[in-house]
């Protein structure tokens, strides 16, 4: 970008136009925004249920694909938050997410993650399949919020990177007919 001024050059003006140039450089090359990580995440969490269940996947493989997508991401964590922060989060997802679909409303379950793993994949198991693979994508989205209202949306990026099934180069490019 090219600053002109209309009472000739100076330092000051060159100052600008240095500032100005950078500010743009950095536009170019800046993070992504919130509202595009969330979509990204979005993304991530459905492809990676998906992939995990297997194409025509019934209520039970989609039940235990998010079984295993939540203890992937409560593995990734605990380093970080500690078992029993990623089990409050866990359980507060679970709550919230109760308020879409009822059905994964798991009250007096107080014991350890892994019977708490154990009881909501009965319960998606239970389900018709549609219903098991919004629920348990509600479940992770409303989790992945969650957390990244206490450390940030990069950063949850970031932690939970490894846990997503990477896009594939043929999603990411825009096909031209």
């Amino acid at each position: 970008m090219q600053v002109s001024c209309l009472y000739g050059s100076s330092p000051a003006v060159d100052r600008i136009q240095l500032t100005l140039e950078v500010e743009l450089q950095e536009q170019e090359g800046a993070p992504m925004s919130t509202k595009e990580l969330r979509a990204r995440g979005r993304t991530a969490i459905r492809r990676t249920l998906s992939t995990r269940a297997g194409e025509g996947g019934d209520a039970p493989a989609m039940a235990e694909a998010a079984v295993n997508v939540c203890r992937d991401v409560a593995a990734c964590l605990a380093v970080v938050l500690g078992a029993r922060g990623v089990d409050m989060l866990f359980r507060r997802s679970v709550h919230l997410a109760t308020a879409q679909f009822p059905c994964l409303a798991m009250r007096g379950e107080d014991g350890a993650a892994d019977v708490v793993f154990a009881r909501l994949r009965e319960v998606l198991a239970r389900q018709d399949r549609t219903v098991a693979a919004e629920a348990s994508y509600t479940l992770l989205v409303t989790f992945t919020e969650l957390l990244a209202t206490l450390i940030g949306e990069s950063l949850t990026e970031t932690l939970l990177s490894s846990v997503w099934v990477p896009a594939s180069p043929r999603s990411d490019q825009e096909t031209v007919p």
